[in-house]
């Protein structure tokens, strides 16, 4: 029996050297693994400040972690994920589009909305065509940009026009409203029709001119998962970043709204 006794001692040393030690009692197997790799978020053209200063903040969270962003309008974000584009993350500007990649099968999990969003009337500094409302945008003289149709912006814009009875007769329909904005600030457009956020991110680069029939087209941003995406538990972890206390807190900062 005494012969056992150095076997018994051996096999637990081996045991205990199995495990592995840091030097402070614990096994180095029970040590959580830092995160790492790229996480890429599609994202509507109006949540560019927002989105940018927020991946910031997950990245300073998550030492290893890059976060990337592809921003455009809605409706061109999700026909590229739908077409095979890799992305982890697609926040939409409105519903409408968040439908389609629902319907294609590709979202990971229930789309959850974030933040709202409406219409302003942007003019160049001094307001030079003094317009005071949306009716003031068909007016002879006026030169409107304004979101094509498909593009979340101007399907809002669409149903001002219906609610207003107002048409309007746009210089060009742009494919996401930062090109609309972009027109405004180039002095290329005496009015575009952008989100109140676009204003504001502008600074001083135009002028807002808000107008009540604004609330008649209030847009609700959902964000998802993407069904294949290579990083969805981090993913997942972003998504719940931009619905929590900092999300909430820096999308407010920019003037959006609660959804």
């Amino acid at each position: 029996m005494r012969k056992l006794i150095p076997v018994l001692a051996l096999g637990m040393l081996l045991a205990v050297g199995c495990g592995g030690s840091n030097g402070s009692g614990s096994t180095t197997s029970s040590a959580p693994r830092p995160q790492s790799g790229t996480l890429t978020v599609f994202a509507a053209a109006s949540l560019t400040d927002s989105f940018n200063a927020l991946g910031k903040q997950f990245e300073a969270a998550h030492p290893g972690v890059r976060v990337t962003f592809n921003y455009n309008g809605s409706s061109t974000l999700v026909q590229q994920i739908t077409q095979g584009a890799p992305a982890d993350v697609f926040a939409s500007a409105d519903q409408a589009n968040m439908d389609k990649l629902v319907k294609a099968g590709m979202n990971g999990a229930a789309p959850q909305n974030f933040a709202s969003n409406v219409l302003e009337i942007a003019v160049p500094p001094g307001n030079p065509k003094h317009i005071t409302g949306f009716a003031d945008l068909a007016k002879p003289g006026v030169t409107v940009v304004v979101c094509a149709p498909q593009v979340p912006c101007g399907s809002a814009t669409q149903k001002v026009e219906n609610a207003s009875k107002v048409t309007l007769h746009p210089k060009s329909e742009e494919q996401d409203v930062k090109s609309v904005l972009a027109k405004v600030e180039a002095n290329e457009a005496d009015a575009g029709l952008v989100y109140v956020t676009d204003v504001t991110s502008a600074g001083t680069k135009v002028t807002g001119v808000p107008f009540p029939e604004a609330d008649q087209a209030l847009n609700v941003y959902p964000l998802v998962v993407v069904k294949e995406s290579k990083q969805a538990a981090l993913a997942a972890q972003f998504v719940a970043f931009v619905l929590g206390p900092q999300g909430r807190q820096e999308l407010a900062r920019d003037g959006f709204r609660a959804p």
